[in-house]
């Protein structure tokens, strides 16, 4: 059996990245002996369908198990003919994900929970994408004032993620989600303070 983790860097230490279509990497594992390989997700930057073009990656590298944050209608459709299960709301690191679904912690969904949505989204940049870092200038602004986000459907100007009431049906399922983010960002923001004393290091 084989696991389909989106990541945001290509380690079993790297944060849960909440997106599925868009995520940075996708680890696949084998949760017995917890190998894994780390692919960089191909439909990152796709201007259109990557929640369908991830899902049809992941069932062709034979995974039949997805962790992941939110996933959107039409990878949730794609995934689910071809059998692969679905789990959502997973947060901390991919090792730890894997671990808890092996202890019984998750079950999968049976609709998605996050809206249908079209265009870039944010792609590698935000800062948190591919090279931690990278895009800081305009992917930073960019997701930021646009409000792309993790490539939701802006619910208001300027808001990087969706409202509680686009990406959860119930309290306890919003405030999973927002604590779920607030994690994300939490490990970003160290990611992001080392990649910075790393590059002033490297200018001395």
């Amino acid at each position: 059996m084989k696991i389909a983790v989106s990541a945001s860097s290509p380690d079993l230490s790297s944060p849960v990245d909440p997106r599925f279509g868009r995520c940075s990497y996708f680890i696949f594992i084998d949760p017995e002996t917890m190998k894994f390989e780390a692919v960089e997700n191909p439909n990152i930057s796709a201007p259109g369908g990557a929640g369908i073009q991830s899902a049809q990656f992941v069932v062709d590298k034979g995974a039949k198990i997805v962790l992941t944050g939110s996933c959107g209608p039409n990878a949730f459709q794609t995934l689910q003919a071809a059998g692969v299960e679905v789990i959502v709301g997973v947060a901390g690191s991919v090792e730890d994900a894997v671990r808890q679904y092996k202890s019984g912690q998750f079950q999968p969904i049976s609709q998605p929970n996050a809206p249908a949505h079209s265009g870039m989204g944010m792609g590698p940049g935000f800062g948190l994408g591919r090279g931690m870092g990278r895009g800081m200038g305009g992917g930073f602004g960019r997701g930021m004032g646009t409000g792309r986000g993790y490539g939701y459907v802006p619910p208001s100007p300027g808001s990087p993620f969706p409202s509680p009431a686009q990406s959860a049906s119930s309290p306890e399922e919003e405030i999973k989600y927002l604590k779920q983010q607030a994690e994300y960002l939490r490990q970003q923001m160290e990611n992001i303070t080392k990649k910075i004393e790393e590059l002033e290091k490297n200018k001395k």
